[in-house]
């Protein structure tokens, strides 16, 4: 067999390497390759004034010649450097030290990642799961351990739970790459203190960050970025009226004392809370909306108050949604429905987070399609053991472009 072949097909390379034999061995192929004396230098210092010290036996996991696993055999000779002093084994270049697979089969591993699940990786060349997976998280350790600060402007942060016992991550995303750039334990403002460390030294501008009204992120933004702008995600400004509105059903239908204005209010969430656009009139949802709107005058005063709401974020300027926010905050007041005023009295306190969307028309849109994909990645993972190897993962989100597996 030709030494060129181990060098191109497999990745064999280092002064003096050569080929000695191949064998076949319980449905393996065996090559073992020796070095050439003359090339031996100190591992150290790289001088060439070295005496023989034993060689160590090693076999090396390489590329699968079809389905037969292939196997590299190489005894390592151990030199004395005249020059240092110091005993050490012939550097190998076509491995990493302490590994018992070649740089070319870890690349092969990886490849398959992208398409295979670790177990069915692992299944296909014969190797335990634990090394499919040792050799993906020191990739991704040296990828997306640290991710980068620098140039970083605009910004979303939000939690996500990832398991029972309210076990929470808290992520911050680039809205101009869609990088995941850190991730926390837990969720409100303490998760976040290794962040703002992170970025204090990465010396980054931040012009605006996307999140929703939680008052530990509006109290940990203000203190660690005091120049940038608030931007309240109108995702959570509707969503927090859909809940009050699902709040006005439920005390509706429970002071009901008709039994035909129960039926009528009965199975009506969802309808409240979908766009008019997405009411299906196949299903006779339309109709069966209007119904609970007409006996129903509060319901109904809440619930077209709420599609005015949405109109807010597609006005043509700040100053014209300004004036249709103070407008809707006073109709609000003035309609006699409890949960309005409440919710008059919130968007009063938070307005101005509000209309800055219309400085920086940003969301946390993209950060919720990226928890979904964590989830997504939870799920066919069947859960993660190493937390650790999980975040890894999470940093390596937006270079995703294949079905996500575990």
């Amino acid at each position: 067999m030709s030494t060129g072949i181990l060098y191109h097909c497999f990745g064999i390379t280092g002064r003096g390497i050569h080929h000695v034999h191949t064998r076949f061995e319980a449905g393996k192929t065996i090559f073992r390759i020796g070095q050439d004396p003359t090339a031996f230098a100190c591992a150290s210092c790289g001088n060439r004034k070295v005496m023989k010290k034993g060689t160590v036996f090693r076999r090396f996991v390489t590329l699968p010649i079809g389905l037969r696993p292939t196997i590299i055999e190489f005894p390592i000779q151990r030199l004395l450097c005249l020059a240092c002093g110091m005993i050490r084994q012939v550097k190998i270049e076509f491995a990493e030290p302490d590994r018992r697979y070649t740089k070319r089969f870890e690349r092969y591993v990886l490849e398959l990642s992208k398409y295979m699940t670790m177990t069915d990786v692992a299944h296909h060349l014969g190797i335990s799961w634990h090394t499919v997976k040792e050799i993906q998280k020191r990739y991704l350790q040296r990828r997306f351990s640290c991710p980068s600060l620098f140039g970083l402007q605009r910004i979303a942060v939000d939690e996500i739970s990832v398991g029972h016992g309210h076990r929470y991550l808290t992520v911050v995303l680039n809205l101009d790459s869609g990088a995941v750039v850190f991730v926390g334990e837990g969720k409100g403002a303490d998760a976040l203190e290794p962040f703002w460390r992170r970025l204090k030294r990465s010396r980054a501008r931040i012009q605006a960050v996307a999140m929703d009204m939680s008052q530990a992120y509006i109290s940990a933004v203000s203190t660690h970025l005091p120049g940038s702008t608030i931007v309240f995600d109108h995702f959570h400004v509707i969503k927090l009226m859909n809940e009050k509105l699902t709040e006005l059903r439920r005390d509706l239908y429970r002071e009901a004392t008709d039994l035909l204005q129960k039926n009528v209010l009965k199975g009506t969430r969802w309808l409240l809370v979908k766009n008019p656009e997405n009411l299906r009139d196949d299903r006779n949802e339309r109709a069966r909306l209007e119904e609970a709107l007409s006996i129903n005058k509060p319901l109904a005063t809440a619930y077209y108050m709420k599609e005015d709401l949405r109109l807010l974020w597609s006005q043509p300027d700040k100053a014209s949604a300004q004036a249709h926010l103070q407008d809707w905050i006073a109709r609000a007041k003035a309609s006699g429905v409890r949960i309005l005023k409440d919710l008059a009295n919130t968007l009063r306190n938070h307005q101005r987070g509000i209309l800055a969307y219309h400085d920086h028309p940003i969301s946390t849109g993209p950060l919720e399609g990226t928890n979904n994909k964590i989830k997504t990645l939870q799920r066919q993972a069947y859960g993660f053991r190493d937390r650790a190897f999980f975040i890894l993962r999470i940093y390596a989100l937006h270079t995703t472009r294949y079905e996500l597996v575990g």
